[in-house]
């Protein structure tokens, strides 16, 4: 090869690798720009996520600590509105009326007390944790002692969907409380508290209907309501409290400061021992609702999915025994010993029911096939009972006429020419529909006890729903035509 192919082969190929460096470089440089381009977006993503919902700037902590402190206090006029509050929601509920229930709460200083019991388990103040609780219980008493003397006294106290409403907490329960208790407390911390946030948390997380039903459960002697009301209405307390010291922590709100550094330990470590006790309960209550739901929503769908379905299937009904793991269900009809392992086996699908045991009860005197016989054997018998009935009718059909006739023939002898009773009485039915008894017959008469007439009678009776001076009006009416009708003026009418 000639120095001078070498020479050029040794261009071409430096040329190359110049332009694959050259690229590599405009890549190397566009993943910089793009780089540095998400790193802006997530940049200004962040930015706006902190500005939206970053509230730490707009808090007032002196003016909140302050704030709830003064709502703390429970006497004098506050004890009074809790009273009235407390009447006006006991007759929302008695009444069935949400719309008097939500305004009963919209006047109620229930909040105060409890906030107390979260900042000062948050910020280590014993005294306000005392003054919070004695408060606290202070309310609770009052407000079930108004309660159960309004529903002891009230003499239309009844169940309603209100009342029963608040026997039974579940999972919504303890997230309205958790998250009501949250906007709250938020709101509470913003300068300038906003008022239309802590109204509606006070219809969120509903304080006063579950004071309310318990004392409807005290007065009746119903001790499952008022336990159950009690339970809802200590979720709502602990969990409203739970924000509350949530909401203070992230805020950082200052600790009091003690000047003996081992009382400020020693407080510091009492507050945080009340603080999970005081969350044992909540948590078990929340782990049992959360289980309970599941157990009911497996059930449902279980019924629905699996025999409701089930065209070849007549349930009846089905009771779910939770805490001994047993689904008992009933049918109309036998249950063949297939369909009872299918059942069993589509149990074991569900979740929440995998364990559960199934009890299944047949009804085999109400089999498909028996309930077909006695319907066909019901069907025969109407039948029969129903060419019965037309027999008899065409009987009495042939009776009526022939004692038609009869009376024809009795009326045509004893008149002698005259009209006959049977059409006199069908022309006064169809004249005057009032009637309701007509009777005929003449009768022989002397006012000298010399000369004998003959009068003719006619004994009525009309409809009750008439008045007298209508009454009048007919018969005399009914007078005129008999007169006419029989030919005399010798015509008399007794009314019965």
């Amino acid at each position: 090869m000639s120095n001078e192919n070498k020479f050029n082969f040794s261009e071409e190929e430096n040329s190359r690798v110049t332009n694959e460096m050259n690229k590599e470089a405009a890549v190397e440089e566009k993943k910089e720009a793009l780089k540095k381009d998400a790193q802006g977006l997530f940049a200004s993503i962040k930015n706006f996520l902190s500005e939206l919902l970053d509230f730490r700037d707009d808090t007032d902590r002196d003016a909140t600590i302050e704030a709830i402190k003064a709502d703390i206090s429970f006497k004098g006029a506050t004890a009074w509105i809790l009273v009235c509050s407390i009447m006006v929601a006991s007759v929302g509920l008695n009444a069935d009326s949400t719309a008097v229930v939500i305004g009963a709460m919209l006047i109620s200083p229930l909040m105060g007390p409890i906030l107390g019991v979260g900042m000062s388990i948050a910020i280590n103040d014993i005294d306000t944790l005392k003054k919070s609780l004695i408060n606290l219980a202070t309310m609770i008493v009052l407000s079930l002692l108004t309660a159960w003397l309004f529903f002891k006294f009230f003499p239309l106290s009844e169940d309603t969907s209100e009342l029963l409403g608040r026997v039974k907490p579940d999972i919504r329960d303890v997230l309205i409380a958790f998250f009501g208790g949250l906007a709250l407390i938020i709101a509470r911390t913003k300068k300038g508290t906003i008022a239309s946030v802590i109204f509606g948390v006070a219809i969120a997380t509903a304080l006063m209907p579950p004071l309310c039903t318990a004392g409807y459960g005290l007065a009746k002697g119903n001790w499952p309501y008022f336990l159950g009301a009690m339970n809802l209405f200590t979720i709502n307390t602990i969990f409203i409290a739970l924000a509350t010291f949530i909401v203070l922590k992230v805020l950082r709100f200052p600790m009091l400061k003690y000047a003996n550094s081992l009382k400020r330990k020693r407080i510091a470590r009492f507050a945080a021992l009340v603080a999970i006790i005081v969350m044992i309960y909540p948590t078990i209550t929340f782990l049992k609702v959360l289980k309970q739901r599941g157990y009911d929503n497996d059930y449902s769908r279980y019924i629905k999915n699996e025999i409701e379905t089930n065209n070849e299937l007549w349930f009846q009904k089905g009771i779910p025994h939770y805490n001994d793991k047993k689904i008992t269900l009933y049918f109309n009809g036998e249950i063949s010993e297939a369909t009872e392992t299918d059942l069993k086996n589509e149990l074991k699908q569900y979740e929440n029911l995998k364990d559960f045991s199934l009890e299944i009860f047949g009804n085999k005197n109400r089999s498909f096939d028996k309930l077909s016989d006695a319907y066909d054997r019901a069907i025969d018998e109407l039948d029969k009972k129903d060419l019965i009935i037309s027999g008899l009718q065409k009987q009495i059909t042939e009776l009526q006429g022939t004692v038609s006739g009869l009376n024809q023939q009795i009326e045509a002898k004893n008149t002698s020419g005259e009209i006959a009773f049977s059409s006199l009485a069908k022309d006064a039915k169809i004249r005057f529909s009032d009637l309701e008894y007509f009777g005929y017959a003449k009768m022989l008469e002397s006012k000298d006890f010399i000369k004998v007439d003959t009068l003719s009678v006619a004994n009525i009776k009309w409809k009750e729903s008439l008045n007298d001076s209508l009454i009048l009006v007919k018969e005399g009416e009914l007078l005129i035509w008999l007169k006419q009708a029989l030919k005399t003026d010798k015509v008399s009418i007794n009314r019965n």
